[in-house]
């Protein structure tokens, strides 16, 4: 059962709000999210076989892996989302432990994060790739709308090392932005023919 902000307070916790709730602007997040979605069946469609096996700029992985990486940024979102609901109700110090911790595990979440794409863009293949993106970017925008203003400001305390687009403290809004930021500095990596 989930537990209200006003709970929290009431039990000692400390709800964590960063910003004024009311000025968030979904409407433009839905805009990046469906520009996102757009860009990508773009990349996806347009890419010959060849393309996809190419080598992407400063990364190791080839373009499909890389088009899979990108993806996988928005799948994250929920289970992102999760944590910083639980840990965006507990006393600040928890949130900020647990991102002391996955800091420390930067190294090993490197490895992971490099082999992820690697296996997973040659077994989910690009018609599959295509249909997940659909699929979360529908979810993200059912659950921003159905997001309760209060919420979108609760925060938590990430692992900054973990992806450069990670802040010291992130919202619930900060996360419905991330994984645009993230596909928008990767989609410049990616040597497809029809993006150049």
């Amino acid at each position: 059962m989930a537990v209200t902000m006003e709970e929290a307070a009431a039990a000692g916790g400390q709800v964590r709000l960063v910003q004024d709730a009311t000025s968030v602007d979904r409407q433009a997040i839905h805009e990046e999210l469906e520009r996102a979605r757009t860009t990508f069946h773009r990349l996806l469609d347009g890419a010959t076989d060849a393309d996809l096996r190419r080598r992407t700029e400063g990364t190791r992985w080839t373009n499909e892996q890389l088009l899979f990486h990108m993806l996988f940024g928005y799948i994250l979102i929920r289970p992102l989302l999760a944590l910083l609901r639980v840990f965006g109700r507990l006393p600040t110090g928890a949130s900020r432990a647990f991102a002391r911790i996955l800091n420390a595990a930067t190294k090993p979440f490197d490895v992971v994060n490099y082999l992820g794409p690697v296996g997973a863009a040659g077994i989910i293949g690009r018609r599959r790739m295509g249909a997940t993106f659909d699929h979360m970017i529908a979810w993200l925008h059912r659950r921003l709308d159905a997001e309760r203003e209060a919420d979108l400001a609760l925060a938590m305390d990430y692992p900054t090392r973990w992806d450069p687009f990670f802040q010291d403290v992130m919202t619930i809004t900060d996360l419905y932005r991330y994984p645009t930021q993230h596909f928008d500095f990767h989609h410049r990596q990616l040597t497809l023919t029809e993006d150049r």
